[in-house]
């Protein structure tokens, strides 16, 4: 009776503490709010806090947990637990565009053009009215014979031909990758990709039930010898990989290493997802890609070449899969819808769209160098003609530290954590996207940055 009586009182004392982690984690976001505690705080080791509170190392363990899911707090193994900017929730990296003045997070780029070019074709467009009609039918995820025709000969510039009949439209570039994945990896299979990639991917393969497998990268992208390595360890289903201007490193993978992991795919039957959203930033890019592959789905888009607002997703298949991916876009609701198309085959066959890109490719040069003559001592990595750019920090910086002090000079910044794979292998880096704001705003950011990084964590401390 005795012992039962004891294991009554410890289930009451644990109920006790259960109950006060929620008040003890408002009290730090009190003090957060209060200016008590800032952006780049260190919090105590949990034991050492749970000593100073005289609570359950597992009360305090709670506690931490309660902080990290309301996004006041981030941890890094081995190094700690910090406070972030603000007290409440705070937005994932790269969900939405931000609300903070100079937008370094987000790649929406945009030339001084580019409003005239599109608005020109799109009124001699809806003066055609056997074209215009088109605009207002059911969708379909084949599209049209001039769609299939256009995009076709579009996307072919500068690299290998595409069969019409290979193509497949998805709303936007995620809706292709989404459909891509859906139709070729099945849910609890595996899914190799680069140990640093888009986080997209991150988001959807949880909501498909499909498990991640990060690789290692070197100057060059994903290693081909570990490729080989994962896939008879754990048989990949999949390989989603960026072999183009890489997001975020900006790197590119040469020829032969494009030779490399071709051969291991065919070889050892695995199919491969190629991303090549920002590939258009240079045009003598060799893709994984060839119609007479049966390995590889291209993967291409019109946000970034024309405009996030009205755009296309294209997909190339394979000719096994286009049936799969078509039914897969269909059952997501990924299909791009009639005007999309319609507008967008347009752009694209009337010369529209080439401009466009032209002018991009010249912008994206112009910002790099931007980037370089403010950031480049600062050992600066990245691609000279992408929009983004990868900013290592010295020692004395922890990314999310870097990245609340940037926003408290109102720039928005993406931590190296949104695109890392693995948790407990977050790379002490930022991203830059450049392709925002307009030069002049981008120069000052950049400037103020270098000095941020010029004054150390000091600067933790002041306003």
């Amino acid at each position: 009776m005795k012992h039962c009586q004891k294991i009554g009182a410890i289930d009451i004392l644990h109920s006790v503490q259960l109950a006060n982690y929620h008040e003890i984690a408002d009290a730090i976001v009190a003090d957060i709010h209060a200016g008590r505690l800032r952006p780049g705080d260190k919090l105590p080791p949990q034991r050492e806090f749970a000593s100073s509170r005289g609570i359950a190392p597992s009360t305090a363990q709670r506690v931490y947990a309660e902080l990290s899911r309301r996004g006041v707090v981030s941890g890094e193994v081995g190094r700690g637990t910090f406070v972030r900017l603000a007290a409440g929730p705070v937005k994932p990296a790269l969900a939405e565009p931000t609300s903070l003045r100079i937008d370094l997070d987000l790649n929406f780029p945009t030339v001084p053009e580019q409003e005239a070019l599109l608005s020109g074709s799109l009124a001699e467009l809806m003066r055609r009215q056997d074209e215009w009609r088109a605009a207002f039918g059911p969708p379909a995820a084949h599209g049209t014979s001039s769609l299939r025709s256009a995009a076709a000969a579009f996307f072919s510039r500068g690299g290998r031909p595409l069969r019409a009949r290979h193509l497949l439209f998805a709303g936007n570039g995620k809706q292709a990758i989404a459909a891509a994945l859906a139709a070729t990896v099945r849910p609890g299979e595996v899914l190799g990709v680069e140990a640093l990639t888009y986080p997209f991917i991150k988001t959807i393969v949880q909501k498909l039930g499909i498990r991640l497998l990060p690789l290692p990268l070197d100057h060059e992208g994903i290693v081909p010898e570990a490729l080989i390595e994962a896939h008879h360890e754990v048989g990949l289903s999949a390989l989603y990989l960026q072999p183009t201007l890489h997001n975020p490193l900006g790197a590119s993978m040469s020829v032969i290493r494009i030779g490399q992991i071709a051969e291991i795919l065919a070889k050892e039957g695995i199919v491969a997802i190629e991303d090549r959203i920002y590939a258009f930033l240079d045009a003598g890019a060799t893709p994984l890609y060839s119609p007479l592959c049966d390995d590889v789905i291209l993967i291409e888009s019109l946000s970034k070449r024309l405009a996030p607002g009205l755009t296309l997703g294209v997909i190339v298949t394979p000719e096994g899969l286009r049936e799969d991916i078509a039914r897969a876009l269909h059952s997501g609701a990924w299909v791009a819808s009639s005007l999309a198309q319609t507008v967008c085959a347009r752009w694209m066959a009337d010369g529209t769209a080439m401009k466009i890109v032209d002018a991009k490719r010249v912008d994206a040069a112009a910002r790099q160098k931007l980037a370089r003559q403010w950031l480049g001592r600062f050992d600066l990595v990245g691609n000279r003609k992408a929009y983004h750019c990868w900013l290592p920090l010295p020692g004395s910086w922890r990314a999310d530290a870097f990245v609340a002090v940037a926003a408290r000079h109102n720039i928005a910044v993406t931590p190296g954590s949104a695109f890392a794979v693995t948790p407990g292998h977050v790379p002490n880096a930022v991203r830059l996207a450049l392709s925002a704001p307009p030069m002049e705003l981008l120069s000052d950011a950049l400037e103020k940055l270098a000095s941020i990084l010029d004054g150390g964590s000091d600067a933790l401390s002041t306003d």
